[in-house]
This record gives structure tokens, C-alpha cells and sequence, in this order.
């Protein structure tokens, strides 16, 4: 019987290994690639007025802000995370803190090199002040980067420089004075004055005082309040609380309280 004896060929087994180790180093560069791709780099990032696409990096409440930034990415981002909040801002009456925080996942941003641009509504019940803006962009391999600064939140009304009698006798006048910067145009401007418990003496009346001014004033944005107001002569003498109110065009109100002393 003849017996056959198979020998290796040392030639086919070189080729497969050769094949084998260039997959394995083809594989491993692919892996050190997408180690070594970098994080996102956030350029260009700008935030204000909605309306205007300012970047004064400041808004109005009940206005919205404008929010842009472009985004240099090796690898597709997966996700972009706004957040905007503030730190121990006094809270008036009838006002919230207001935390903003959304994660975008839109179709447009997650590719390579998108440009993030949004618009964030500001509520109109939330104190005025600095707000902390934090933009957060993450790629599919982890990778993230973020970017911070501020914005001054302010209201839609304004008033400063005010100038108003603190005393005023009877049958004369006396004069208010203040500046109104109302963004959204002023619809009117009101004055109230009253008295409180006042004992009327004889020949005296009670004085309440109401009027509404829209010469001048009424769509305006920037003016100023400047009126002379007549005290009848029968007005009795005391202590007069008066309140000042903006309303603008969108129902928006800012009021100043003070007081007049009224004496004979």
C-alpha cells in the first residue's frame, strides 16, 4: 500500500496570515481613529434680543432670545442641550424662578457641523436680572464641549429718573416726572391718588384723584412722563398715596407707588 504524505504549503498559510494581519491592522485603525477624533469646537456663539437678533445679550420678559452658535464636529453630534437659569434673584410678588432647560435632537443638528439657532420664549412672571446661558454639545463617540456666558433679563416696562413733590399745599400743583421705555409701545399711562381715614374738617371735600394720559404717550417707546397735577383748595390736608401705571400695547403693566403730603 502506498501511503500518501501531505505537505504543508508554507505559501498559502503566509497569504492567509498576511490577509488576516492586514484586517487586524485595518480594524485597529479604524479603532485609533475614532479615538483620536476630537470633541466638538463651539464657535460663534451669540444670544439677545429675539426680535432684533441682537447680541447685546440682553432680553425682555414676555420678548424671546435669540440663540446661535456653530458647531466644528469630526463626529456626527447626537445631541445639544440649552439651559438658562439664574441665582438668587429676589422674587417680587406675583413672580416665579424660571429654569430653562431642552435637549435638541432635531434632524438638522445631528449631522456633522451643524449651525444650532433657536429662539427661547422669556415668561413675563419671572424676576428681572442675570441669567446663566450653558450650551452643551455632545457627538455619537461621547465627546462634548460647552460654552457659557450671561444675558440681563429686563422688563418689557421701564421707569428711572423719577422726580415727584413730596408735599404740596392745598390749591396749588404739584409735578411728577419719570421716563418710560416700554418695548413693545406704551398704550397708557395712569395716575391714582387717594387718601386713606382722613377726617374731613369743616368745608372740606374728599379728594380722589384718577386720570388716564394717551397724548403724547399712547404706541411710544421711549418718552417722558411730565405732568402738573392741581390740588382743590377743599382737598382735606394728610397723607396721599398715588400709584403711577405703564400699560403697553400688549397688556403688559409696570407700576410706581409713592406718597404726597397734602397740607393746608
Amino acid at each position: 500500500m502506498k501511503t500518501t504524505i501531505l505537505k504543508p504549503n508554507f505559501k498559502f498559510l503566509a497569504i492567509i496570515a498576511s490577509i488576516g494581519l492586514f484586517l487586524q491592522s485595518c480594524s485597529s485603525d479604524d479603532d485609533d481613529d475614532n479615538l483620536n477624533l476630537g470633541a466638538p469646537i463651539i464657535s460663534n456663539f451669540e444670544y439677545g434680543e429675539g426680535s432684533s437678533h441682537s447680541t447685546e445679550q440682553t432680553a425682555h420678559k414676555g420678548s424671546d432670545i435669540h440663540i446661535e452658535a456653530e458647531i466644528t464636529a469630526q463626529a456626527t453630534v447626537s445631541s445639544i442641550t440649552l439651559s438658562i437659569h439664574a441665582h438668587d434673584l429676589t422674587l417680587a410678588d406675583d413672580e416665579v424662578e424660571w429654569e430653562f432647560v431642552q435637549v435638541f435632537t432635531n434632524a438638522n443638528y445631528l449631522v456633522i457641523n451643524p449651525t444650532f439657532h433657536e429662539h427661547i420664549d422669556v415668561p413675563t412672571d419671572i424676576p428681572s436680572g442675570e441669567y446663566h446661558v450653558e450650551l452643551l454639545v455632545t457627538d455619537e463617540l461621547g465627546n462634548s464641549t460647552e460654552v457659557e456666558g450671561y444675558i440681563q433679563i429686563i422688563d418689557a416696562i421701564t421707569l428711572s429718573d423719577f422726580s415727584i413733590d413730596s408735599t404740596v399745599l392745598r390749591g396749588e400743583d404739584f409735578h411728577a416726572e419719570f421716563l418710560v421705555s416700554a418695548i413693545n409701545g406704551i398704550h397708557s399711562i395712569t395716575v391714582d391718588i387717594h387718601a386713606h381715614e382722613i377726617t374731613l374738617a369743616e368745608g372740606e371735600v374728599a379728594w380722589d384723584f384718577e386720570a388716564e394720559y394717551l397724548e403724547g404717550y399712547h404706541e411710544e417707546t421711549e418718552v417722558e412722563f411730565h405732568k402738573h397735577i392741581d390740588v382743590p383748595a377743599t382737598a382735606p390736608a394728610g397723607e396721599y398715596h398715588m400709584v403711577f401705571t405703564v400699560e403697553d400695547e400688549d397688556g403688559n403693566t409696570k407700576e410706581y407707588e409713592t406718597h404726597i403730603d397734602v397740607t393746608a
